[in-house]
């Protein structure tokens, strides 16, 4: 696996600010505040205005440190579109980076413009997948290839605390085509967790399962979601949990939140597990994902990152184990051997102790 020169790993990563600032100036008028308010013995920030009427919009924790520089820095930010358009370009087309389809691209870049992401949603899936050759700097055999939907990911607990909602979602996703409707949730008619346009172009809305199985065959109501409601998944809390800020290389760069890539690898390990044996296409690209990322990871010398994520998920309990040696046994053979050298040199790195893990290296 190749790096990516320094100077398009220095590029991305400046359009990652400034895109994250852009998206700030178009979000936020200058005749309004930002306000910093405690909600349950957690500071987060507020944009306040007065006019027309009074209205406090979330923006996010106060101790998220790309926010708080930001609010500092607010009446400074200027738009430079034109510029970081030919960053995109020049990414894509000079590093190789990949960028979405044009309707992924317009209907991320519409959820994101609408405050999908302010409020704290996450890209999730193939998409997500796509961000990450240039987030860790490597070539990412296999990152092009394009998929037929958006997954999103939200805490229900986020959902309800933050006293903010996007504008209705179906008509966010009408703008970019009028074809979108709502498809009823199988169980709960009267909810709808996707989306879907007349080619059958999916926009997904997931939220992690951690209670009673119960709740899997039914819809979450989501009060940040703008009327969309969201299909509980196990196992999602551990990907989206600490998620990173990384941008879509679509027009002038839309910034998103992703899963980071250790919790991604890991996660796409437990989801090719629990595959039926009729998805066996969907199963590969899973394990594809995972060991791509964890090779990039060992590239990068960020096998640490990937060792604590494993650990984790490792001592969730029997049914997490299960569903990693399983995911494990999956890879094919050269695979097999680089994932198991890789996280067994990591382990023992940080001193990792697993009970009833056992790794059979190269």
């Amino acid at each position: 696996m190749k790096t990516i020169d320094l100077a398009y790993r220095t590029m991305y990563a400046e359009l990652v600010h400034r895109s994250l600032d852009a998206s700030f100036e178009t979000d936020f008028s200058t005749a309004g505040n930002f306000v910093r308010v405690p909600v349950k013995g957690r500071d987060y920030w507020y944009f306040e205005e007065t006019r027309p009427t009074k209205t406090r919009r979330y923006v996010g924790p106060a101790e998220d440190p790309e926010i708080a520089k930001r609010v500092a820095a607010f009446k400074e930010i200027k738009s430079d579109l034109r510029s970081r358009r030919k960053l995109v370009s020049s990414l894509v087309r000079d590093a190789g980076l990949t960028a979405p389809d044009p309707v992924t691209g317009d209907v991320v870049e519409a959820l994101e413009k609408a405050g999908l992401f302010r409020l704290r949603a996450v890209l999730v899936g193939t998409v997500a997948f796509q961000t990450y050759a240039g987030h860790l700097g490597v070539r990412l055999r296999g990152a092009a290839l394009q998929t037929g939907d958006a997954d999103f990911a939200q805490f229900h607990s986020v959902s309800a605390e933050v006293d903010d909602s996007l504008p209705p979602v179906i008509e966010v996703l009408k703008a970019v085509d009028t074809t979108f409707r709502e498809v009823p949730h199988r169980t709960d008619a009267g909810r709808a967790t996707q989306f879907e346009n007349a080619s059958r172009y999916r926009v997904d809305f997931l939220t992690p399962n951690r209670g009673s199985d119960d709740h899997a065959d039914h819809a979450s109501p989501m009060p940040s979601l703008g009327g969309a409601s969201a299909q509980p998944l196990r196992f999602l809390d551990f990907l989206i949990r600490d998620p990173v800020r990384t941008v879509l290389l679509h027009r002038s760069g839309v910034p998103v939140l992703v899963p980071s890539p250790e919790r991604f690898a890991v996660h796409k390990l437990i989801v090719a597990a629990r595959r039926e044996r009729s998805a066996g296409a969907k199963r590969e690209k899973d394990l594809h994902q995972a060991s791509l990322l964890v090779e990039a990871l060992d590239v990068t010398r960020r096998q640490d990152d990937l060792a604590f994520a494993f650990a984790e998920a490792w001592n969730r309990g029997d049914a997490w184990r299960d569903a990693l040696r399983k995911g494990l046994n999956l890879l094919g053979p050269d695979s097999r051997d680089m994932v198991d050298l890789v996280l067994g040199t990591a382990l023992a790195a940080v001193g990792a102790q697993l009970e009833g893990f056992t790794m059979r290296l190269a």
